[in-house]
């Protein structure tokens, strides 16, 4: 019998809880049995009611690992994006985006716009997002990936790397053209790119436009096809060149001078 007759039944509750690695039951179980009581509850309701705590509570840290394996470097969520500080990007479309049908489908995303207008909030919220939604998600900066992919070519790993940044359902890049990549810089990140085309979802955030990402990928012919793997059948949103950031740094200096 897993349950001995001299336990009390809370004892018996929680004994059980430890062995079948039910912490959600464990820890609200006493408080949830006084309010099936006082309600009126049937064993069926109570039960239900505790399963579904465990569950939820499951699906929520569920989410965290995949939101903190993702790797982003601070929480940015969609609800504290101020819509209203930058009306080049339209609310219905990021909502839209929010659904996370495009990782689904194996789409690119790209958000070109000037420093402070949002991209890198809305790249991290939109993955939060992915990622709470049961999709495997990881953030980097161009940068590091490209220096990432060097060292690994260097070290005769780069089949390993790549493979290794094909996998997973959403790639996030962030700050993509705000340096300069010589040809083999450009051409290992065309790799990862090509390895997940029409499979996996790449997200990129960029300071440029595209006729100006002749600066980061000098060859002009890998410069296009960077941008076709990254455009093609996906979603482009452009947040402008007014920084919101500055403007809401300069109202709030504004209101202390007052």
């Amino acid at each position: 019998m897993l349950l001995a007759p001299t336990y009390g039944s809370d004892d018996a509750v929680d004994n059980a809880c430890r062995m079948l690695r039910l912490p959600t039951i464990r820890g609200q179980y006493p408080a949830m049995a006084d309010a099936a009581e006082r309600e009126q509850l049937t064993y069926r309701g109570f039960l239900a009611e505790l399963l579904m705590a465990e569950c939820d509570d499951r699906d929520r840290r569920r989410s965290e690992r995949r939101i903190k394996a993702a790797g982003f470097p601070r929480q940015k969520a969609l609800k504290d994006f101020d819509f209203d500080a930058n009306p080049n990007i339209e609310p219905a479309i990021v909502h839209s985006l929010a659904s996370c049908e495009w990782v689904r489908k194996g789409l690119p995303l790209c958000l070109i716009g000037d420093s402070g207008t949002g991209k890198s909030h809305l790249l991290i919220a939109l993955g939060t997002e992915a990622a709470m939604a049961g999709f495997r998600v990881r953030y980097v900066l161009a940068a590091k990936l490209v220096n990432e992919l060097v060292e690994a070519a260097d070290d005769k790993q780069l089949t390993k790397t790549i493979a290794r940044y094909g996998r997973g359902d959403l790639l996030c890049i962030d700050e993509l053209g705000y340096m300069e990549l010589d040809r083999r810089g450009a051409e290992l990140l065309f790799q990862v790119l090509t390895e997940r085309e029409e499979k996996n979802s790449v997200a990129i955030a960029s300071n440029e436009s595209f006729s100006g990402w002749t600066k980061t990928f000098t060859g002009p012919r890998l410069c296009a096809a960077i941008v076709d793997r990254l455009t093609f059948g996906g979603n482009i949103i452009e947040t402008g060149t007014d920084s919101y950031r500055l403007a809401i740094t300069r109202a709030q200096t504004e209101r202390a001078s007052n």
